[in-house]
């Protein structure tokens, strides 16, 4: 993947970094847009008031889901009795949460903030492992390793998890409406051909409407306590 983007980006002047601990030590601005959802998460569900993780098995030869034969336990599922039954599930990505730690380590050190831009919900209940490929959905074990697997976002996790303050969760279309998109969207109009009229209008719609991108994707604001939630976001 790192190869890939330094030949698409070689144009400019990009760095990669492995470890946190080389970011400059000045106010950083951090955007994750659709990060978090490709990140590994473990699931867990309900059965006679305990927790039991699904994990990966074989049945007749095939890959398949199923429970652990021992309950279990995870500090994120200790509040999780009050709002659930038996059967339902609780995802929890451990890696989701160790990188909102770090993200809030720097912020709260250093100063700035971080938009982080992804589909999900404030919390977290049910199971929402799925595998696309070309935009089509298929099974989670259909040809292993060479489709995407996703989980929606737990931001409440995120949020809480980061020690530092955090917005409001907003939906991605009310964020991009206060900070000027329709705005900037007639500008273009005004200032552009007729021909590219269409493609104007598709992308704001794209971007904006609650039938598409709109409401599915949220946004969360991570900043440090002694300042303001970033623009088009509320504390």
């Amino acid at each position: 993947l790192r190869s890939e983007q330094k030949t698409k980006l070689s144009k400019f002047n990009v760095n990669w970094i492995d470890d946190d601990l080389l970011i400059p030590k000045i106010p950083t601005l951090l955007i994750a847009n659709e990060f978090f959802d490709a990140l590994p998460v473990n699931q867990y569900q309900r059965k006679n008031n305990l927790w039991y993780e699904i994990q990966v098995g074989l049945k007749n030869n095939q890959l398949t889901l199923g429970l652990s034969h021992r309950p279990t336990t995870h500090p994120e599922l200790e509040g999780r009795f009050s709002e659930s039954m038996d059967g339902d599930i609780v995802e929890i990505s451990n890696d989701a949460i160790r990188i909102s730690k770090s993200i809030g380590k720097i912020i709260n050190n250093q100063g700035g903030c971080a938009l982080i831009i992804d589909y999900g919900d404030w919390h977290s209940l049910g199971s929402t492992l799925q595998a696309l490929k070309s935009h089509k959905s298929k099974n989670i074990f259909d040809k292993p390793g060479k489709v995407d697997l996703t989980c929606h976002v737990d931001f409440e996790a995120l949020a809480k998890n980061s020690g530092c303050a955090y917005s409001r969760l907003t939906t991605q279309g009310v964020f991009l409406e206060r900070l000027g998109i329709s705005d900037r969207a007639n500008q273009l109009l005004k200032n552009s051909k007729p021909k590219n009229h269409k493609s104007i209008i598709s992308a704001h719609r794209r971007l904006t409407h609650p039938d598409e991108m709109g409401t599915l994707f949220k946004v969360l604001g991570l900043y440090a306590r002694n300042e303001s939630s970033p623009a088009g976001l509320l504390n």
